[in-house]
């Protein structure tokens, strides 16, 4: 679409006046000017960031033998993985409501089996396979428009869930990074000073943002539709509902840690959220690769052997596990609603 019809088009739908929709079309001319000179940058910065961590991970790696690997898997009791998978559970009940709120700040009413459904399934599917704009909006749209949500309205529901993810992992990242800077410096290679500046620059762009949504209504325009983000009530609850998923995520991985670990919760949260960051900057599916070399550097006084089990079981118990399950309930949930129609057409 160029700037002419843009123009028309904002003109026409009436989210704008003929002037604002001018500065609209120029800005965003502008911007996709910039961002056509510029995109290869982003792809250059994660291959890179893919190719290091691919070295690193190999040599934290060399020491390691499938024997060493086999006892570090073997070593891992029932009662840790009891604990792993319901904070498993936990993670993905939070996650939930990332769906739910978005449909709130939408003012649309869709029955919770059915968000939880839609919400879990593209998360579990994206989380294993990757492309989330593909892999999770596809599914969305499967299960949210048999409701009568249109596309725009999914695709405003998935922008809204990413506000939540990132709140959270930034009064996470915040909190971890200020409350345990000392021992994060040395198991980082930083500062103490580097670690609270880093986190006080995290707490303040969350509550800068939760008072710029506070003061008035604001917009975010994505391609021509005009989003409302939300205000300070929902974006509070969306950094609760970010946090809490964010620490049963982490928590997972800390209870399947080898027990040589003497590191508190709060210092391997903040190791964790760097590390899950770290991969999604990498574009890889899950952070392959590069998670795993971001958690053994850090850990590197560790057994190798026995942290690479736990990462190998944390990818089990939190994305194949989940995937299994969303691929069965995917497919249950379709069998249903084709039953549904079929005695639906068939009644007289």
């Amino acid at each position: 679409m160029n700037f002419v019809e843009k123009r028309k088009d904002l003109a026409e739908t009436g989210a704008v006046d003929a002037s604002q929709a001018d500065a609209v079309g120029k800005a965003e001319a502008k911007t996709g000017f910039f961002r056509k000179r510029y995109a290869w940058i982003g792809t250059v910065a994660s291959l890179l960031l893919l190719v290091a961590s691919a070295v690193v991970l190999w040599k934290l790696s060399e020491e390691i033998t499938w024997a060493k690997l086999s006892a570090a898997l073997t070593a891992v009791t029932g009662t840790q993985l009891a604990v792993a998978f319901g904070f498993v559970a936990i993670s993905y009940f939070f996650l939930t409501f990332y769906d739910a709120l978005a449909l709130k700040q939408l003012k649309l009413k869709v029955p919770y089996r059915i968000t939880s459904l839609a919400s879990f399934t593209s998360y579990a599917v994206s989380f294993t396979l990757g492309f989330p704009l593909l892999t999770a909006g596809t599914i969305r749209y499967w299960v949210y428009s048999s409701r009568g949500l249109s596309t725009a309205k999914i695709a405003a529901l998935t922008v809204i869930a990413g506000f939540t993810f990132w709140l959270g992992m930034g009064v996470v990242l915040g909190l971890s990074l200020i409350v345990e800077a000392g021992q994060l410096a040395g198991l980082a290679f930083t500062s103490i000073r580097v670690n609270q500046g880093v986190g006080v620059a995290a707490l303040f762009s969350v509550v800068g943002y939760l008072i710029w949504v506070s003061i008035k209504r604001r917009y975010i325009t994505v391609k021509h539709w005009r989003l409302e983000l939300p205000g300070a009530t929902v974006s509070f609850s969306q950094m609760l509902v970010g946090i809490g998923d964010v620490c049963a995520a982490a928590a997972v991985l800390y209870v399947l840690m080898p027990s040589e670990m003497t590191l508190g919760f709060s210092t391997f949260v903040a190791i964790y959220v760097l590390a899950a960051m770290l991969g999604i900057a990498s574009n890889v599916p899950g952070g392959a690769g590069v998670f795993e070399a971001t958690i053994m550097l850090a850990l590197s006084y560790l057994p190798r052997g026995e942290v690479l089990g736990s990462l190998l079981l944390f990818r089990v118990c939190y994305y194949l596990v989940p995937f299994v399950v969303a691929l069965a309930m995917l497919g249950i949930y379709e069998v249903g609603r084709r039953l549904r129609r079929h005695r639906a057409a068939n009644d007289p």
